[in-house]
């Protein structure tokens, strides 16, 4: 076994990512209960270990859209305040629905909705990292969203890949789990190109493996391409923490990464005392706003 993935064990706070078309059935846009129950026992487990968990939960928005009916044409109309009133409506329904699950294993869970504000203003980046560590105390497993209701910025460019990184940055997190429909990285976009290389293990994320990241995706349900997780793996391992990005079409896959099984494709963390999370982000914003 790869002494590196072997490590993975020994991991205390895991940061786990999980995209909206990983929760959904591909043919309706419901949800997936299955995958949805599986994930949830995966994530108690961890916790059963010791260990500290977040969930990164996309699939409000979708959720939001898929209650109310929306048309193509109403969405059309007025983009971003019909997207808003979806997340409201999405989120509460999410997390009702993840509240039970994880109620079946008597374990607690909490909502935390972020902004970029939330990371750029020193006061709210330090009282969110307070309650994230209270919520560890208290043995809760916090669930993650942007809080779509009130952000235009994260809905027009953001995407849960990023904002997975800067949770497991701020909390201090040793672990990043992206889970989506890619078994990982390639040289190339295999959908596209069958001479596509796997990539098992990056060492040191350099911009030969940045230029990689075409904005590709397999499903027009998320909003996250390959560029918006080596985006990820730049925050996750240059704050420390190691980075696996895997295939979510089994979710126990969780389990087997964490035992050091080879699935997905790792990142090796290289902190960097010199990272500034803070400007980072204003500056990730700056040039998409930009670009």
């Amino acid at each position: 076994m790869d002494t590196r993935r072997n490590l993975l064990k020994k991991k205390q706070r895991v940061v786990i990512k999980i995209g909206s078309s990983s929760l959904q059935h591909t043919e309706t846009g419901d949800m997936d209960y299955i995958r949805l129950e599986v994930l949830v026992r995966e994530l108690c487990n961890l916790k059963n270990q010791g260990k500290d968990v977040v969930l990164v939960s996309s699939g409000a928005i979708a959720q939001g859209k898929k209650a109310v009916h929306l048309t193509p044409e109403q969405l059309q109309e007025h983009p971003i305040a019909v997207k808003q009133a979806c997340a409201a409506v999405g989120q509460a329904r999410l997390m009702m629905t993840y509240q039970k699950i994880f109620a079946e294993y008597n374990q607690v869970t909490a909502q935390i909705l972020m902004t970029r504000q939330t990371i750029s203003n020193d006061t709210n980046r330090i009282n969110a990292q307070n309650t994230f560590e209270e919520l560890f105390r208290m043995g809760v497993i916090p669930i993650v969203n942007e809080n779509d209701t009130v952000a235009t910025h994260e809905i027009e460019i953001g995407d849960n890949d990023t904002l997975s990184a800067i949770v497991a940055s701020m909390i201090g997190a040793d672990l990043l789990i992206l889970l989506s429909d890619i078994d990982g990285l390639y040289t190339d976009d295999p959908r596209a190109n069958p001479d596509a290389e796997f990539i098992e293990t990056v060492e040191h994320l350099d911009e030969s493996f940045l230029r990689m990241g075409k904005s590709t995706t397999g499903s027009g349900v998320g909003t996250g391409g390959m560029s918006t997780k080596l985006t990820a793996a730049t925050i996750a391992t240059t704050s420390g923490a190691d980075m696996v990005i895997a295939n979510s079409k089994d979710v126990r896959i969780i389990h087997r990464i964490i035992d050091g099984e080879n699935y997905g494709t790792l990142f090796l963390a290289e902190k960097q005392d010199a990272f500034d999370l803070p400007d980072f982000v204003e500056n990730l914003h700056s040039c998409r706003e930009r670009g």
